[in-house]
Formats: C-alpha cells, sequence, structure tokens
C-alpha cells in the first residue's frame, strides 16, 4: 500500500491524475463520487488500473473490493488497456443467429484473438456487445465507431485488416 501511496502522490502532478482528483473534489471526496470518479479515469487513462483503483478506493474511503466490484459490474469500464483499434461485435439473438460465431471463428484464426481480449501487438481490441440497436443489419459490427451490416466472417477479417 506504502508503493501505491507514492505512485499517486507523485503523480498528482500528472495532468491526468489532477483531472481525476478534480472529480473527486467537485464531489466533495463523498462515496457517492465513486461511478463518476471511474468515469473520469477511464477517460484520462483509457482503462482502470489496479494502482488508480487502489487509490480511489483510498481517497473515497470506499472498500477497494467495492471499486473492483463496481467497475466491473458496469459494462462501461475495462480493466485492461484497449488496442489501437476496437471491433465490437454484436451477439444480440438477431446477429448470433445470423453468423456471430462464424465471425469470432474467423478472427480468431486470423489474428489469434478472442473476444474480450486484445491482440499482442495491441493493434486491435475485439469486445461484444449484447445489442447495438442494428438488428435489421445483423450481423453487425462496429469497427472504430463505425458500423458494418450484414457482414460476413471474411469481410469482418478484410475490414480489420484495412484498420492495421
Amino acid at each position: 500500500m506504502e508503493q501505491t501511496a507514492k505512485k499517486n502522490t507523485g503523480a498528482a502532478r500528472d495532468k491526468r491524475q489532477k483531472l481525476v482528483d478534480a472529480t473527486m473534489r467537485r464531489h466533495g471526496h463523498s462515496t457517492y463520487a465513486l461511478i463518476e470518479t471511474l468515469h473520469s479515469i477511464q477517460e484520462v487513462y483509457g482503462y482502470l488500473d489496479d494502482d488508480n483503483l487502489r487509490y480511489v478506493a483510498h481517497a473515497l474511503r470506499v472498500p477497494l473490493s467495492k471499486v473492483y466490484g463496481v467497475a466491473t459490474f458496469y459494462h462501461f469500464f475495462t480493466l485492461k488497456p484497449k488496442g489501437e483499434h476496437t471491433c465490437v461485435v454484436c451477439t444480440g439473438t438477431a446477429c448470433y443467429i445470423k453468423g456471430v460465431p462464424a465471425i469470432f471463428k474467423e478472427i480468431k484464426n486470423k489474428y489469434s484473438v478472442n473476444p474480450g481480449e486484445t491482440t499482442e501487438d495491441g493493434k486491435i481490441s475485439v469486445l461484444t456487445a449484447r445489442c447495438i440497436g442494428s438488428c435489421g443489419l445483423a450481423p453487425a459490427v462496429v469497427l472504430d465507431g463505425e458500423i458494418a451490416g450484414k457482414v460476413t466472417p471474411d469481410e469482418v477479417v478484410e475490414r480489420i485488416g484495412r484498420l492495421i
């Protein structure tokens, strides 16, 4: 714990850490600021790392188990850094029935990455979403924020290749 405190004391000079501290200060360091503070960390660092989760638990006087519980409960939060590019595969019923398992299989074959993981080179993260609201375009994926509908496994792999 001492090492974490030292890291965060030094990191307080870091611009990103100052933004996180400002969020907690704006909410009076209340335990109710937890979700807002986690959003700030995710926004400025890109993910929730162990050191920052410990720092927030200490600063807001919240048990670390509760901080981890909130961070893992909400789908928006991630505990791992994302890749340079993202491929979000819709796993809703319509998309799943129309070919999601084959899409995952082809991505795994070509890029050696499973859903929820990032390639070793950090280029692409393959994520899932329960529904992206594009059932008429099933199966659908979101590549760096752009929806692609009625895609085949080969087409998804080819589009990922264009990104990286």
